[in-house]
């Protein structure tokens, strides 16, 4: 690999390699055909001599008219051709000198590279013109292209949720990438300001990109475990994670230069629109004024004098979401080393907090405290995350990102019409002191720092003294602390409990206590959730968690009994006949309609041999079967369904004195394959039927499915199986964690079939590469005995492995 430790000049000399490339494929292509009138130019990246090892290269051919390329096309086709047989990227397009001076609100990329761009060969008097014109227009369209800019800009930063915390980023795009550093220079550029001094930061992003792209021989940006590992040891760092913290220092320093650039050069391009929010400025008061929607210190000085002061602006960003302007941040952070000292002394600030954390941008207020060290000169305790990169595949942020994350999605429940959400902004709207629901959240994860695995005790270790020293009531600390050790709780219960199990929700009831705590609780597992990655809190999840929710909240109320389904009575023989021998727990979890329907399934299923019922539930799929009772049958079923791409989430088996099963698989299907093909819900009722009835080996139909991208190194999940006979009164309870893959319920359900044990319920979740899977199982009606156990055990690590 070659050396990466001077950028500059390796990106000096490939540009200068390409550039003698190119003036010699024009000497041979090109000149032969144009002895005047084009004008070869360098422009983005390569204009800037910023041309990494695997980078495009963008080239503009300026031609004199349209009229002359149109003559001479083969000339222009042969010379890009060797271009690209030489092993160049390239990125080219021909203009002439008007329609470069026009703005191009379709092609930003176009007048944005202009910004970038130097001679290479050709007309000289052509790009003269060129050149001479270029200053012009730059100076004539400045308000579009600064409009245009930004707004490509916060696209992108859309597109990564507006953080540079991503575990795994991409150097360039990733809010505080190359992208950023480049659009803080253009911004400046067009301005006609000086940029900030942000080169360190660029220098540290142009080695990292130079390791990437020669370490994987192509244009590579992902900075992903595998190659965080290998640049620690590349660079002399001390370790993955520490050296990680250094890269997310300088991806923040050119995030927030460059949202301040944006800003001002929105507030220049908009005067009028500044105008008419000019309103805002009532709101100022004795600290502070309101300006070009920022709030601004009056006496910046006074924050040596009245350390109260810093937190009194933060109240004011949590009640108007307006954020600090950017002398007010650099007043405050310059004033940290005076906080920090104020505060490592028992203060009491907590009503001054409570207030921030009680208003309804509290969680926009509580990352400019992050941002300005203020959060961390109130908790030293918060120093610990800070850009803490835990491995576990399947977060997507540093866990001081996740946890201001987990504050946006309590305050993004405020005001919000989502049928499956608003019952949770109900639920906020119940609470007394929601303030004390984020406080438990700013803490949550802090033990992470720390702990090697049992964080949340580590957590409620570090919050307890940091709580007393700001003077939080000891009744508002325990409910604190409570959230904190338990905060895990209800997501376990979710992924390894079978909901309809009376147990389950007298286990949760018994966790919780109170039906005020199950209610906080309940929005901090939400929140959390929320808070893994844009798409972990899922509507099957929020439904699972609401119904655990209903249930611990009748168990508490003692009203449990009454929201159970009595058994349905016999009316007819066939019902009778077909209700006889099902446990109790059938009649309880399904409505008369869902029996009668499954009494029509029975029907069918006594002159076919098989019957089965494919319908959409709620976010979800079900799949009802109705047949006679065999060995690995659940296990088939459930290969079947993984054969088509499906994601089981959870499966039932019950079975009658009669020998007739009724199996019930309810899945996502991630690809709505479903959904956008009907012709599909035929071909997988088609052939589950074949699989059921043995006429189709399902093992072959896995063989055939797409294997999935292996995980990045290290990150394989070592099997783990355990047993838990308590946690039901009628089974035992078995949960595995394994690597994921197709196939996997598959084998572990064939396993426990193997093992002489029958399969009542089936919980299944997944989070990255990890798969969860709980089986309630049970030998002859009752709990298999421990040697039973023993053998299934072994049986099931096999099983994890393949």
């Amino acid at each position: 690999m070659p050396p990466c430790n001077d950028p500059i000049r390796a990106l000096a000399e490939r540009t200068a390699l390409v550039d003698g490339m190119v003036e010699g494929f024009a000497r041979e292509r090109l000149w032969p055909s144009f002895p005047a009138g084009l004008t070869l130019m360098a422009v983005g990246g390569y204009g800037r001599r910023h041309l990494f090892p695997y980078s495009d290269v963008d080239l503009l051919l300026l031609v004199e008219s349209s009229r002359l390329a149109q003559d001479a096309p083969d000339a222009i086709s042969a010379f890009i051709r060797a271009l690209w047989d030489s092993g160049l990227r390239l990125s080219h397009s021909v203009r002439t000198p008007e329609e470069c001076a026009e703005i191009h609100d379709q092609n930003i990329e176009l007048n944005v590279s202009l910004l970038d761009q130097r001679f290479l060969a050709g007309d000289r008097a052509l790009y003269a013109r060129f050149a001479e014109r270029l200053p012009r227009f730059l100076h004539a369209q400045r308000d579009p292209l600064m409009r245009n800019l930004t707004t490509l800009s916060r696209e992108r930063h859309r597109k990564y949720q507006n953080t540079y915390y991503h575990l795994e980023p991409n150097i360039k795009d990733t809010p505080g990438g190359l992208r950023d550093y480049q659009l803080v220079r253009w911004l400046a550029q067009i301005r006609s300001v000086e940029a900030p001094q942000i080169e360190p930061a660029f220098l540290f992003l142009a080695r990292l990109r130079c390791f990437l792209h020669s370490r994987a021989g192509r244009d590579q940006n992902a900075l992903t475990f595998d190659a965080q590992e290998q640049a620690a040891v590349y660079f002399a760092a001390p370790g993955a994670a520490q050296w990680m913290r250094d890269y997310f220092r300088h991806a923040r320093d050119l995030y927030r230069a460059a949202v301040r650039e944006m800003e001002s050069s929105e507030a220049q391009s908009s005067s009028l629109l500044a105008q008419f929010k000019d309103w805002r400025t009532r709101l100022s008061n004795t600290d502070f004024s309101v300006a070009r929607e920022r709030v601004h210190l009056r006496a910046p000085h006074a924050l040596e004098a009245d350390p109260e002061l810093a937190l009194r602006l933060f109240q004011f960003v949590a009640r108007h979401g307006i954020r600090p302007s950017a002398a007010a941040e650099q007043s405050v952070a310059a004033a940290v080393p005076q906080l920090a000292q104020w505060f490592s002394t028992p203060q009491p600030v907590w009503p001054a907090l409570k207030e921030i954390l009680s208003l309804p941008y509290a969680a926009e207020a509580v990352r400019g405290m992050q941002e300005t060290g203020v959060l961390r000169a109130l908790f030293p305790e918060m120093a610990q995350i800070e850009c803490l990169v835990i491995r576990d595949f399947y977060h997507r942020y540093t866990v001081d990102e996740h946890t201001l994350v987990a504050l946006q999605a309590v305050e993004g429940l405020r005001g919000t019409r989502e049928p499956a959400v608003k019952r949770y902004t109900d639920l906020l709207s119940e609470m007394e002191e929601p303030a004390l629901l984020l406080c438990a959240l700013l803490f949550h994860d802090v033990g992470k720092g720390a702990a090697n695995g049992a964080h949340a005790e580590a957590s409620l270790r570090a919050a307890e003294p940091a709580l007393e020293r700001i003077g939080m009531p000891r009744a508002e600390r325990d409910l604190v602390g409570f959230l904190i050790r338990q905060h895990l709780e209800m997501s376990a219960v979710m992924n390894s409990r079978d909901l309809q199990d009376p147990a389950t929700a007298r286990h949760m009831a018994a966790r919780v206590e109170t039906v005020e705590r199950l209610k906080a609780l309940t929005l901090m597992t939400y929140a959390d959730i929320s808070a893994v990655n844009p798409s972990a809190m899922t509507p099957w999840r929020a439904e699972v968690l609401w119904q655990l929710y209903l249930l611990a909240y009748n168990e508490l109320t003692r009203e449990l009994e009454t929201s159970r389904i009595p058994s349905v009575p016999s009316e007819t023989p066939q019902k009778r006949a077909f209700l006889a021998g099902l446990p109790t727990r059938y009649a309880r979890t399904h409505t008369a309609e869902e029996i009668d329907a499954h009494l029509g399934l029975d029907g069918v299923f006594r002159q076919r041999g098989v019957a089965l019922s494919l319908e959409k539930v709620a976010a979800a799929w079900r799949l009802t079967l109705v047949t006679a009772d065999r060995p690995f049958l659940f296990a088939s079923v459930a290969g079947t369904l993984s054969s088509f791409g499906m994601n089981i989430l959870k499966a039932e088996a019950f079975s009658n004195s009669q020998g007739t099963v009724l199996d019930t698989f309810t899945f996502a299907d991630p690809t709505r394959t479903l959904e956008l093909n009907p012709t599909e819900m035929d071909r997988l009722r088609l052939t589950v039927e074949r699989v059921v009835l043995g006429r189709l080996d399902v093992r072959q139909l896995l063989q055939n499915r797409p294997k999935p991208a292996p995980p990045s190194r290290n990150s394989e999940v070592r099997p783990t199986v355990s047993f838990n006979p308590e946690a039901s009164d009628s089974a035992t309870l078995i949960e595995i964690v394994a690597q994921d893959r197709p196939g996997l319920l598959y084998d572990l359900a064939a396993a426990i079939s193997a093992e002489g044990c029958n399969i009542e319920v089936v919980l299944i979740d997944t989070e990255a590469h990890k798969a969860i899977d709980v089986f309630y199982v049970t030998a002859g009606g009752r709990k298999p005995e421990t040697a039973q156990l023993e053998k299934l055990g072994g049986a099931l690590q096999q099983a994890c492995g393949g």
